[in-house]
């Protein structure tokens, strides 16, 4: 057993002695609802508005994929009413750590509501595996609406008296996201896709991408941040040109160093998106950087199309 997660064990037996986990009939102090990731706080406070406390379970700065968590985490998650999980792979830092909490203690389950925020979501399988999803629903509008929903009826079950107040913000928030998709598609409506052909780093996108009817033609890591082998580069770069790839997308303030060879050698136009995953927490943050990403997209996409126009004028 890990250091910190006999920190937790030891800790949520002083806080069950000192507090209990008994169901509380009716509620006389705010939620406490916890996230894991930064899109999920964008989601929770634009919904509990100033009638729950928000609380980031780790603090800003941290990376995802390394992340183990520490005693001031596992404080932090006893303290919650909720905490709001990916739960299909971008957070298991948390996830393992909670679900070996519950099985030491099941009482606790009392205590602690865990949302799955993507169970309405349909899910697309990952890119490396056949027995995973792709956990980056977050990097899309669409599954981000669904997901606004499932928090807000979540956490209306748990605090009933601002239920109806967590729907009325879903939705407008929801509203807002929509509003920022459509204006951003307005301007692709006379632009040709057919012939777009799509790289990425990693599988981020999908879900992003299809709401644009894009598929990803060629996923060059094969796992998130490990980065390919010379062998496997090499029949990267085959594909890009044999496939007529034109575009090649990668996260925003990576430093990815085979991703310049790739340019280099197949001359393909390389944009940034962001993650939605770094920095500091921001309620504005998933609007701020979506837009952003709209831009990018809006931008390669018109570019390659009128590539691919003039390229056939030449033909």
């Amino acid at each position: 057993m890990s250091g910190c997660l006999s920190a937790l064990l030891l800790l949520s037996l002083n806080v069950s002695a000192a507090t209990g986990v008994e169901g509380i009939e009716k509620r006389d102090t705010p939620l406490k609802v916890g996230i894991t990731l930064h899109p999920y706080y964008s989601y929770v406070a634009n919904v509990i508005g100033d009638r729950a406390e928000l609380v980031p379970l780790v603090d800003s700065g941290f990376n995802p994929h390394s992340y183990e968590l520490q005693p001031a985490d596992l404080k932090r998650l006893l303290s919650m009413d909720a905490l709001v999980l990916n739960g299909i792979g971008h957070d298991e830092f948390a996830t393992q750590a909670v679900e070996k909490l519950i099985h030491s203690q099941p009482e606790l389950k009392q205590q602690l509501t865990l949302i799955n925020a993507n169970k309405d979501v349909p899910l697309l399988a990952s890119a490396n595996s056949r027995n995973a999803w792709n956990p980056h629903t977050f990097v899309s509008i669409d599954a981000a609406i669904r997901q606004v929903y499932t928090i807000a009826k979540s956490l209306g079950q748990l605090d009933p008296e601002n239920a109806k107040y967590f729907q009325r913000n879903a939705i407008q928030y929801a509203r807002k996201l929509r509003g920022l998709k459509n204006r951003y598609m307005r301007q692709l409506v006379a632009t040709d896709l057919s012939s777009i052909r799509i790289a990425s780093t990693h599988n981020a996108y999908g879900y992003f991408l299809q709401e644009f009817g894009i598929r990803i033609d060629t996923v060059i890591e094969p796992a998130h941040g490990v980065e390919p082998s010379a062998s496997q580069l090499k029949k990267t770069i085959e594909r890009i040109r044999s496939a007529n790839v034109n575009l090649l997308f990668t996260e925003l303030d990576m430093d990815n160093r085979y991703v310049s060879t790739i340019e280099r050698a197949t001359g393909i136009h390389l944009h940034h998106f962001s993650h939605m995953t770094y920095g500091d927490y921001d309620p504005d943050k998933v609007y701020r950087e979506m837009e952003q990403n709209l831009k990018t997209l809006n931008k390669a996409l018109k570019q390659a199309s009128s590539d691919n126009h003039d390229a056939e004028q030449k033909g």
